[in-house]
């Protein structure tokens, strides 16, 4: 019985150590390059007033944030902000941003939302296509960044601070 206890005693100290050395997931979100990027799936995806398209393609050689949110998530509306920001310092540098919108209620809550926190960068509202190429999207906000070739070089869920866009964004720009 004693050496039963003992080697169950190993085991978790082992698992334990095994575990308890990996990166933190803050360390990890800043440290984790991706030096095999994957090509971005191509989408189309149309404005929420139903007058422009959007699609891949149409970002070839530029850098590219590509978020997927709502207008009911609280960490989505804190991120906005940053990315009005980041948007007005690096546009003239060739970054681009586009928001996807996941709102059920369709297009008239964007554009009530818009109408109360002004969005300065382009917004879409998802489709299936986009949603099953980037996904599983199983939380919101969900973020990619895309880099000047098409590549998908960063993948965030969750609330980020600015400042880990903008770490990001001194590499690719």
């Amino acid at each position: 019985m004693t050496a039963l206890k003992i080697r169950i005693a190993l085991f978790v100290l082992a698992a334990g150590l095994v575990l308890g050395c990996g990166k933190s997931g803050e360390e990890a979100a800043k440290n984790d390059t991706n030096s095999s990027a994957l090509s971005a799936p191509e989408f189309i995806v149309t404005s929420y007033t139903g007058e422009e398209t959007y699609s891949l393609d149409g970002y070839k050689g530029k850098v590219l944030i590509l978020d997927f949110w709502a207008t009911w998530c609280g960490p989505c509306k804190r991120e906005i902000p940053h990315f009005n920001q980041l948007y007005a310092k690096y546009k003239d540098e060739g970054l681009e941003i586009l928001g996807v919108s996941l709102d059920e209620q369709g297009p008239g809550a964007v554009e009530r939302f818009v109408a109360s926190i002004p969005i300065d960068y382009g917004n879409a509202m998802a489709n299936r296509e986009v949603v099953t190429a980037y996904g599983p999207i199983s939380a919101i906000p969900t973020t990619f960044v895309i880099d000047r070739k098409g590549r998908v070089q960063r993948r965030f869920v969750g609330y980020q601070d600015v400042s880990v866009f903008e770490e990001v964004l001194q590499q690719l720009l």
